[in-house]
């Protein structure tokens, strides 16, 4: 399309850099795992048990990129991070097999599913959506992105986040309760999954809420780590 065709200039697109290379990883749209290690399940108040996954979503513009700050949100007073690796598709499908999965995998991330608590807690129990509470603006900063051909496709590794230099949170990737290859096709028989898409996976036990002023730092072992100032 021709930048003319437009009554408006478009919006830029929203894009992750890409370790070892000099292009840019455009977003496409942003899944997000909920529940997916039973320390947290628990913590949060509900069975740990090995149900089927659910998914919401972020927007693509909702990324903070490049290590840029955590502007604070409004409309709350109670805003949690949330340290997990994140997928990268590279590939195209529907009802993907297990077994085909990672295929589908360019490459691994680290992010941050910053979280309105106390609006998603009221939007539980009224029974509505969570968008308010996970789908406002800076909500989900995110690392540059590895290509699996440099690392493989890590199944075990910390999952961590300090604050202000105290550890908030400590996980392990072989903790999760949907391993990403059953992530990705369950997540196919709802969506037709796009090269661009991200999947953040899910976070370990430990979440808790942040000021103006602070400082997070987290990593996945073999992935990466990100740092994230809170303004």
């Amino acid at each position: 399309m021709q930048k003319d065709q437009f009554i408006f200039d478009p919006l830029p697109q929203p894009a992750l850099q890409v370790v070892g290379s000099e292009k840019l990883f455009p977003v496409h749209r942003i899944y997000c795992v909920g529940r997916n290690y039973a320390d947290h399940a628990i913590e949060m108040g509900h069975d740990p048990n090995r149900e089927p996954p659910f998914f919401f979503q972020k927007n693509p513009d909702c990324l903070v990129t490049n290590g840029r700050d955590f502007p604070y949100p409004p409309a709350s007073n109670d805003v949690h991070f949330e340290m997990e690796m994140v997928v990268a598709l590279g590939k195209a499908g529907a009802g993907i097999a297990v077994e085909r999965a990672l295929e589908h995998v360019f490459g691994y991330a680290v992010g941050l599913d910053m979280t309105r608590r106390d609006l998603q807690g009221e939007a539980k129990k009224l029974g509505r959506p969570w968008e308010v509470g996970k789908a406002f603006e800076a909500s989900a900063p995110c690392s540059a992105i590895v290509p699996a051909s440099r690392i493989g496709h890590p199944t075990s590794g910390a999952v961590w986040l300090t604050v202000n230099g105290t550890e908030r949170q400590r996980g392990n990737l072989d903790q999760l309760i949907w391993d990403v290859p059953e992530t990705i096709s369950y997540l196919s028989t709802l969506f037709t999954l796009q090269p661009g898409d991200l999947i953040f996976t899910g976070t370990p036990a430990g979440v808790g809420a942040v000021v103006c002023g602070d400082e997070m730092h987290g990593g996945v072992e073999g992935i990466g780590e990100i740092h994230v100032r809170v303004i």
